[in-house]
């Protein structure tokens, strides 16, 4: 999964990305910049893979070893692929032409891509890296760092745009589809990787210590709250449980409050500002 996720980047950048010339995030957009300038591809990898090593070893040091290693494998993937796949173009990159497709599914691949690497505890390098980093330290999504890490490197790429060709038309023209891939790309990554997005579990029940139970079990780091009420309608007494978890634990909690309590009743959704005293499992 790993390496496919590395596969699918090369190709969304390769096939999609690059050729319609918008401004990636972080350091790859410096180097698609530069790559744009020089009007050379090769440029674009040498420095993708100067730049990733830093980021590697940043993240060795400071997110952890698995994620490291998996994260390497996936940049690995992606260097060889960007050599050695083959040239072929699927629609015309012009503004008049077919810009807007390549930009609009390229975003989407690159952050399906993104996903599948968090999944499986690694990422495509770059500001994925800083994104795990910030992610488990200030309990953002993953993909909001990613608008941060473009505001530095569309500009240095605006700027690059506008000394080579000298035109404003064509400067604002890159910056509207630049924003375009980046939203697409990070909203794709926030949507299908839900480690970091926090979500109250509330679920009413006449077993409370069965859903207790359940809840320890399947989450043994999560903590829960045990409130009596009483039906409006019915006047039954019932108890009203509610936990604090993640998207990503949410359909193990709920399949296993179900079987604990077939007849319970249970609702989510999801919550803003929480502590950072919350604790959530490593990515490595």
């Amino acid at each position: 999964m790993i390496v496919s996720a590395g596969l699918l980047y090369a190709i969304a950048l390769k096939y999609f990305v690059l050729p319609s010339k918008v401004i990636l995030t972080g350091s790859e957009g410096i180097a698609a910049a530069l790559s744009y300038y020089f009007e050379n591809y090769s440029l674009f990898i040498v420095l993708y893979l100067v730049f990733q090593a830093a980021l590697l070893a940043f993240a060795f040091a400071r997110v952890g070893r698995t994620f490291a290693l998996r994260s390497l494998i996936v940049v690995g993937t992606v260097v060889l692929a960007l050599a050695g796949l083959p040239e072929l173009q699927f629609a015309s990159p012009e503004p008049q032409n077919e810009r807007i497709i390549l930009v609009i599914f390229g975003g989407l691949l690159a952050g399906f891509a993104k996903a599948l690497a968090f999944k499986n505890r690694g990422s495509t390098g770059d500001e994925d890296i800083l994104g795990a980093y910030f992610a488990m330290k200030y309990l953002k999504p993953v993909g909001s760092i990613a608008i941060f890490a473009a505001v530095g490197s569309t500009a240095f790429g605006l700027g690059m745009e506008l000394l080579k060709h000298g035109h404003i038309e064509s400067v604002v023209n890159t910056l509207m589809y630049t924003c375009i891939y980046i939203f697409a790309s990070a909203e794709t990554l926030n949507n299908l990787y839900h480690k970091f997005k926090i979500t109250m579990l509330v679920i009413i029940t006449r077993n409370q210590e069965a859903i207790g139970e359940a809840i320890t079990a399947t989450s043994a780091h999560r903590t829960y709250t045990v409130q009596p009420g009483i039906g409006g309608h019915s006047g039954e007494s019932f108890w009203m449980i509610r936990t604090i978890i993640t998207q990503e634990e949410l359909p193990h909690l709920v399949d296993a409050v179900e079987e604990s309590d077939p007849s319970s009743f249970h609702y989510n959704y999801d919550i803003e500002g929480i502590s950072r005293r919350y604790y959530i499992t490593p990515i490595s």
